[in-house]
């Protein structure tokens, strides 16, 4: 079993830090070290690392703010393990989640690796609809921690791992913020190493409590598509598009098409509403209950319009200052 060293960046969140480590602690192989890096919060969880610290190794830091990307940095400097596994703070781990990494470590052969997340039976209504428009082959959600994707696997820092030689000699992450954990990812890959998805590494992701918090998100997920793109021109696929083309036609539907034909309204209203039943019918099936169903469809209309935004207005500001 590899000495694996967890890193959690946390800002303003002991609750959800307190709910991550006690899933550590039912590990049914317990990490080596657990390093939570305090990000300058006026809600420190000292008190909380220290609570774990009977089964876990856990090693608590305070810092200055600097975003998450830095945050993960200081605490690879400050890990001794071997492996380095990073997790968001408002993540639940399964208990066999180690076992799986290291069986998946071992038969792939990889340098990093990510996994994807998933909705716990106890979370909100509105939690599992956002999980739903996070992971649907219907958004752009169908894109990540799937054995099929498009183009090259860029794990993404909730879950996500790597070895030592890995940080060592990329030197961690290079901006803090906006797409940072694609930027380091794409720097993984170009180095040469082994990276790949273990798909039964998976952990539960509460994400945002309400819909306006997660239109916040994607839109900033929007620009940080953009913003990564700076780096690597290359990197921008028409599918990182569709976002903006939905948001685009939505537009058009519901201010151009009035003007030019009702037939045209009429048509943009009949495949608004199979949209919404498709994604309807296919979330009941995933969590069999009608409020999550409805739920779902406007979580998931808040992630293509949020991220959608969040790519044209970068993108806008990306062309005026050429």
């Amino acid at each position: 079993m590899r000495k694996y060293s967890v890193i959690i960046p946390v800002y303003n969140r002991p609750e959800e830090v307190d709910e991550l480590l006690e899933s550590l602690r039912k590990q049914k192989e317990l990490p080596y070290e657990v390093i939570v890096v305090d990000d300058g919060s006026a809600q420190r969880c000292g008190h909380i690392a220290e609570k774990h610290t009977g089964k876990l190794h856990v090693k608590y830091f305070y810092k200055e703010n600097s975003g998450q990307g830095f945050s993960r940095n200081y605490g690879f400097e400050k890990a001794s393990g071997d492996f380095f596994i990073i997790f968001d703070s408002d993540c639940i781990i399964p208990e066999n989640y180690f076992v799986k990494v290291e069986e998946g470590l071992n038969k792939m052969n990889l340098d990093a690796f990510g996994g994807p997340d998933k909705a716990k039976d106890d979370f909100t209504p509105i939690q599992k609809a956002i999980s739903y428009a996070m992971t649907s082959m219907f958004t752009t959600g169908g894109i990540r921690g799937k054995k099929k994707h498009a183009g090259t696997y860029h794990p993404r820092s909730f879950n996500m791992g790597i070895s030592r030689e890995v940080y060592q000699n990329t030197g961690g992450y290079a901006i803090t913020r906006m797409g940072e954990d694609i930027e380091y990812s794409i720097r993984i890959i170009n180095a040469g190493y082994s990276v790949g998805l273990i798909e039964e590494a998976f952990v539960y992701h509460k994400r945002r409590t309400s819909f306006v918090d997660f239109f916040k998100q994607l839109r900033f997920f929007g620009r940080a598509r953009i913003n990564v793109s700076r780096f690597y021109p290359d990197e921008i696929k028409l599918i990182h598009g569709l976002p903006a083309v939905f948001l685009t036609g939505e537009v058009f539907w519901l201010m151009v098409s009035p003007l030019i034909s009702l037939e045209l309204f009429y048509a943009g209203f009949v495949l608004n509403l199979v949209f919404c039943g498709v994604i309807f019918f296919d979330a009941l099936i995933k969590f069999t209950n009608i409020q999550v169903g409805f739920l779902s469809v406007i979580a998931s209309y808040i992630q293509l319009l949020a991220y959608g935004t969040g790519l044209i207005t970068e993108g806008t500001k990306k062309i005026l200052k050429g």
